[in-house]
């Protein structure tokens, strides 16, 4: 691992931090631009507006490059419950294509956005797994002619679990349905190209593996764009927003699902993570992955702990291990200054700037945490 990246990482100089699946680090660049945005606080001017809005179009514009998207087709937000309101808010659910085909493993933001929308007609069903990975036949099964979207994860942030997209996006499509992807738990960490894979939405955030904060974004294919309305909305949808003057309509590209006013500094923090993410390239960080969680699979089988998350390489960034007490676990292991994080399972997610040393210290201490609880 490349030591110049790990010391743009603060952190790691004070634990061994493998949480970037929940909230990854930070890197130190972001100082400088609190400092700058401090600055121009402590003495007021109106004109700085200019730059926070070239600074928020680059951010996006970086973003739709990462994912193998056009400039344009990226829009950001405070997070990605407002902006799947907005997708929501675009469709007329009239019968008979008004199913909204989801999964048991969304992170609960998803059932809640579209039991909400059952009062304009939606209808959604969910499609269990009987268990932590995905059940993609039954899935498939439940996508018909009556379903107008199919809002799925890319990967579960319970379990680690990746859906096979291109195979679901040609299912869906070819009955006519579009396709929502939750990637939050997928973008930093596995490589996506939209445009290859064709999905219509795609929706992730920047405070886990893209090692930003407090950020979401919202890609919408550009061949849908000019058909797309949201009624949820705000002032810097339209067409005429900077002008102060009246929309007459809405704003060309993904600039339509805007709101209002927006907040210039998550999204100038985050471009320090995106940056130094983009020079290493999805490829390398996927395959730094795989090695890290190997490490920690191949540690655990040897344990005996059992993993709830897939082995092989259709594997996300996240190892989940079904540890007794797991919840008080995390917390013993956070006093030792090992951390990681807990939603059912104890959930282990290494980044890019994480070491085969660190996982194999973290592991060194959780296996002394098993010992114990077996006993």
């Amino acid at each position: 691992m490349d030591g110049a990246l790990r010391a743009q990482f603060p952190v790691l100089d004070t634990c061994v931090y493998l949480n970037s699946n929940s909230t990854g680090a930070v890197p130190r660049g972001v100082q400088d631009v609190l400092a700058g945005y401090w600055d121009t606080l402590r003495t007021w001017r109106d004109d700085v507006w200019g730059g926070w809005h070239e600074g928020l179009d680059r951010y996006a514009d970086t973003l739709a490059a990462f994912i193998g998207a056009p400039a344009g087709s990226v829009v950001t937000d405070a997070n990605l419950s407002t902006l799947l309101v907005r997708v929501a808010s675009c469709f007329d659910y009239r019968p008979p294509r008004n199913r909204v085909v989801t999964t048991d493993l969304e992170f609960p933001t998803v059932p809640f956005v579209w039991n909400a929308f059952r009062r304009y007609g939606a209808q959604p069903e969910v499609v269990g797994t009987g268990g932590p990975r995905f059940d993609q036949d039954a899935l498939e099964a439940a996508i018909d002619e009556r379903t107008l979207l199919v809002c799925v994860p890319h990967a579960s942030f319970s379990s680690g679990a990746v859906l096979d997209l291109p195979r679901l996006v040609t299912h869906a499509h070819s009955v006519g349905a579009l396709v929502a992807v939750d990637a939050f738990q997928s973008v930093g960490i596995m490589p996506l190209d939209v445009t290859a894979l064709g999905v219509d939405f795609l929706l992730g955030g920047a405070h886990k593996w893209m090692c930003g904060a407090a950020t979401a974004f919202l890609y919408v294919r550009p061949d849908l764009l000019p058909g797309l309305e949201p009624a949820a909305t705000g002032w810097q949808a339209g067409d005429r927003a900077l002008t102060f003057q009246p929309s007459t309509g809405f704003a060309d590209g993904a600039q339509r699902f805007a709101g209002g006013t927006p907040y210039p500094l998550t999204s100038l923090i985050s471009q320090v993570g995106l940056d130094l993410l983009a020079g290493v390239g999805t490829e390398a960080i996927r395959a730094h992955s795989l090695r890290c969680t190997r490490r920690i699979i191949d540690r655990a089988q040897a344990a005996e702990i059992p993993i709830v998350s897939p082995v092989g390489p259709d594997r996300g960034g996240v190892v989940c291990l079904d540890v007794p007490d797991g919840e008080a676990v995390k917390y013993r292991l956070a006093a030792r200054n090992m951390v990681c994080s807990w939603r059912g399972w104890l959930r282990i997610g290494p980044h890019v700037y994480n070491t085969l040393d660190e996982i194999d210290q973290f592991m060194d201490a959780l296996e002394q945490e098993w010992q114990g609880t077996r006993r």
